[in-house]
Formats: structure tokens, sequence, C-alpha cells
């Protein structure tokens, strides 16, 4: 009686004006070389994030989304609601806490 877990890409998805990529991923158990159990895990990549942990094939799609125009716009983007964030605290300080 043999059981093996494989793991694979299942999706990978480039969404929006920050070229946010989305991926999921199937883990397959099997028995006997048949699917006794599969469940999916989704996890997204925004244009700040260290991807040289990823696959190849999810590295080479981020690297062709995520232009130098795609990162700065991302982090004008996060700047701005930081800013926001540092904003409602100081005029609610129960919003920081």
């Amino acid at each position: 009686m043999a059981i093996t877990k494989e793991t694979k890409i299942a999706k990978i998805e480039v969404v929006g004006d920050f070229k946010i990529v989305q991926i999921a991923t199937d883990t397959i158990i099997k028995e006997n070389g048949n699917e006794i159990s599969q469940s999916r895990h989704r996890k997204l990549l925004t244009p700040d994030m260290d991807i040289s942990n990823e696959p190849a094939d999810v590295q080479a799609i981020c690297n062709t989304a995520w232009t130098q125009e795609v990162k700065d716009n991302w982090n004008t983007h996060q700047s701005e609601r930081q800013s926001l964030t540092a904003l409602s605290a100081e005029e609610d300080p129960n919003l920081g806490a």
C-alpha cells in the first residue's frame, strides 16, 4: 500500500492595475495510484515581494508583469495607504490600536 503526495501549480493569474500574481497550488494524496484527497492553497505575490524562492515559471510571469512602472505605481499606492492610515490614527487613536 503506497501513499504518495504530489504538489502542483494549478493556476497562475495576473490581476489588476498592480499586476498582483495569484497562485493556486493543489496538493494531491494518492493511495496505490488512486486519489484519496486533494486540497488547494492560494497565495498572492505583490510587486514588492522577493520571488527568488518561487518556481521558475512563477518568477518568469512576475518578471514580465512587474515592469518598473508597475513597481513604482505599487510603491506609490502603498505609501499613500500608509499615509492615510497614519492620518486616521491621529484623528482617532483607537484606530491605530
